[in-house]
């Protein structure tokens, strides 16, 4: 299986306190990996190293992306080639519709002119499987958006952009039990043998139509334990404190 994703060694900081202490992670191509942890273990914070957030300064350590040094990009080019980062609180932005922002991003990744009319019927499929009214098409990005409203716009967005490997940061945190079968329902429809998912989150049911190859549990910066599926079932009985005990 080829290497979509290698850390090796990842130091990062935040307004000069050090959150990732030496972490080391490979996410092979085609694969999904879920990445576990208490609050404050450092989960966010890699997702957003990996976008290359200016806010978190990486101090040791390489980052190895499809094959490029993705330390060496900035936070666009890191994008074109591939990498998308689903937010836990989608920003709201006036002025520019779903359908223009969609259109411009999907354009700016694959340099390529997008034919208008194969867009339209692209984008009303994917807001039909996400049960998306196609008004909102035509509303500004997340602006009275509810908070499912939202998560499901970023699920929309990584189906329109196909990204090589989808960085998932607890997409569905505050959605009900409908809303989190819609998002799964979506990232399964996403992901193929040719793209990778990584996935932080504290609700299983996310997961519940992919296959998962790998789960990693977080602690202080680190990655302390690493086991199949079988691991979230684990922690769901038994919650994470007899696991970081033992390290």
């Amino acid at each position: 299986m080829a290497e979509m994703l290698t850390v090796k060694d990842l130091h990062a900081a935040v307004d000069g306190k050090e959150i990732l202490k030496g972490l080391n992670l490979t996410v092979g191509k085609g694969e999904v990996h879920v990445l576990l942890g208490p609050n404050g273990s450092g989960k966010s914070t890699l997702m957003n190293v990996l976008m290359g957030h200016p806010s978190y300064q990486v101090t040791e350590g390489e980052i190895s992306f499809d094959g490029s040094d993705l330390l060496a990009m900035k936070t666009f080019e890191r994008a074109r080639k591939g990498l998308f980062l689903s937010f836990q609180t989608p920003e709201e932005i006036p002025g520019i519709t779903v359908e223009n922002m969609i259109r411009t991003a999907k354009q700016a990744v694959t340099g390529e002119k997008i034919k208008i009319l194969a867009f339209k019927k692209e984008l009303k499929a994917a807001m039909t499987k996400l049960e998306i009214n196609e008004s909102y098409a035509g509303r500004y990005m997340n602006v009275g958006f509810s908070g499912g409203e939202k998560k499901r716009n970023e699920i929309l967005q990584l189906m329109m952009l196909q990204p090589k490997l989808a960085l998932l940061d607890e997409t569905d945190s505050g959605l009900d039990v409908d809303a989190v079968q819609i998002v799964s329902k979506g990232v399964a429809a996403f992901h193929n043998e040719e793209n990778s998912c990584l996935i932080i989150t504290h609700n299983a049911r996310i997961l519940d139509r992919l296959t998962i190859d790998r789960v990693h549990v977080m602690k202080e910066g680190r990655i302390i334990q690493e086991g199949g599926a079988e691991l979230i079932d684990e922690i769901n009985r038994s919650g994470f404190a007899h696991l970081l005990e033992e390290k």
